[in-house]
């Protein structure tokens, strides 16, 4: 990326670990709520919940739910290579997890892309969304190398109407 382009971002981090064992933090129910979720739930095309230790596969749906946040996402697993590269749509555009092995260390690159230009959406999905994966892979990291989570489960930060703004461990 040459310049700052409203349709699309992309976050990179190192973490030391391998890319099946990141591979298994995304694109499992028990993995994404290790690190990153309160309550995850796929479904496979035929509508049935895959069992907790199961890799997503393309056409799965999800429901998301986070600690501190009353929302939820839903949306739709669009590739999933069962080794290192998983797609999935998510608030109006797509996001990938791309997962390259480099020795002892694997580079996590997030993009998300397909996000629209409406000023509402450069405010909330491109600066909100990639303000938010910031911290997100900066929790995986932690929560990987050093077996400690960075974001808030025990203080309920939802009785301040701007704590999404404001926190930035939500």
């Amino acid at each position: 990326m040459e310049k700052l382009q409203w349709h699309s971002f992309e976050k990179k981090i190192y973490i030391k670990s391998t890319s099946k064992e990141l591979y298994q933090l995304w694109a499992t129910e028990k993995g994404i709520t290790s690190w990153f979720l309160s309550q995850a739930k796929f479904k496979d095309k035929s509508g049935a919940l895959r069992n907790k230790q199961d890799f997503v596969q393309i056409g799965d749906t999800y429901t998301w739910h986070w600690h501190n946040w009353d929302g939820k996402a839903e949306g739709t697993i669009t590739q999933a290579n069962g080794k290192d590269f998983l797609e999935f749509t998510f608030e109006g555009s797509k996001v990938s997890i791309n997962l390259e092995q480099k020795n002892d260390l694997v580079i996590v690159v997030l993009r998300q892309f397909e996000i629209p230009e409406d000023d509402e959406s450069k405010l909330r999905i491109h600066f909100g969304c990639s303000n938010g994966w910031t911290f997100w892979l900066t929790n995986l990291k932690a929560f990987v190398e050093y077996g400690i989570l960075l974001n808030e489960t025990e203080i309920n930060l939802k009785e301040n109407e701007l704590s999404g703004y404001v926190f930035v461990n939500m």
